[in-house]
């Protein structure tokens, strides 16, 4: 069966000129995997205010759907209003729900953008407006299908967001490994932190995930949501890490390969990534789908 992978055209709108935020990365993703008969893709629905209030200020909600945040709001999320954010917005929320509908019913799914893991209950961050993956794991205890998630959030800054909204949530384990010098500047306290060191390569990154990682599944989680950034790939410009993408691919079996060995669903969002040029960037997401799909193959 092949791996379901949901995606919008909506996710890529026009930013000012100078913008440091790689926009073109969504369509070029989609574009890489395109023909491998491995995916299939399905449009992102547009998640109502209902579902995104699972997880955040019903006022904060309907101000950023209007129109009506602060210019001090707006700044800390870094992108300009628009008519184009909001839909933006609400398509990657909803693909990363489509997803995570899927993954419930078949054991693995992703979308094409999401792991807005900077967005806290009242307030977005770091190009974050609505955390879809709070929103996904609100939805699935809200419709009965869980009680008891994980979070493992592989992106190069902390998920802050993430960590704020369940951190009185025991039911929720947060798993955040990071640069201990990126941003935020002010971290969160996830349930287990772990902060990297400047230049972190490959083997040192691997070795510590191998020790860390077992505490996630220790928990003992009915689903797991996978923030897959690359924004830790040597080439980013805003990572300070320095694993290649061979590093990455080890990164994603590891972690894929223990959620199907124990028959855990899994949603894969993408995360950050801002090399420069773009290409590293999405080679470094299509090659999480790709291995994901390859490990999939292998469990019926």
């Amino acid at each position: 069966m092949p791996l379901r992978l949901f995606y919008s055209d909506l996710y890529t709108i026009p930013l000012p000129p100078g913008h440091k935020f790689p926009m073109p990365k969504y369509r070029a993703l989609r574009e890489a995997l395109s023909g491998d008969p491995r995916f299939e893709f399905q449009p992102s629905p547009l998640a109502s205010a209902d579902e995104i209030e699972l997880a955040h200020d019903p006022s904060y909600v309907r101000r950023f759907l209007e129109g009506q945040l602060t210019v001090a709001e707006i700044r800390r999320i870094g992108f300009p209003w628009s008519e184009a954010l909001v839909q933006r917005t609400l398509a990657s929320a909803g693909g990363t729900l489509a997803a995570t509908r899927r993954a419930w019913e078949f054991g693995c799914s992703g979308a094409l953008a999401g792991g807005t893991h900077h967005a806290f209950y009242a307030e977005g961050s770091g190009f974050c407006v609505f955390n879809d993956i709070a929103i996904g794991i609100l939805a699935l205890r809200e419709a009965g299908k869980i009680q008891r998630a994980a979070v493992v959030d592989l992106d190069v800054h902390q998920g802050d967001g993430t960590a704020a909204i369940f951190n009185d949530d025991p039911d929720v384990f947060t798993f955040s490994m990071h640069g201990e010098r990126n941003f935020p500047l002010r971290k969160q306290r996830s349930r287990r932190d772990v902060p990297l060191a400047d230049g972190v390569g490959d083997d040192e990154y691997l070795r510590i995930l191998e020790r860390e990682l077992p505490a996630v599944f220790a928990f003992e989680p009915e689903a797991i949501f996978y923030q897959a950034g690359v924004d830790v790939l040597r080439t980013d410009r805003l990572g300070r890490l320095a694993l290649t993408h061979a590093g990455v691919r080890a990164r994603d079996a590891m972690v894929l390969q223990a959620c199907f060995d124990r028959r855990i669903p899994v949603v894969i969002t993408i995360g950050g990534g801002y090399s420069d040029p773009i290409e590293p960037t999405v080679e470094g997401h299509a090659s999480t789908f790709r291995t994901a799909a390859a490990i999939l193959s292998n469990h019926p």
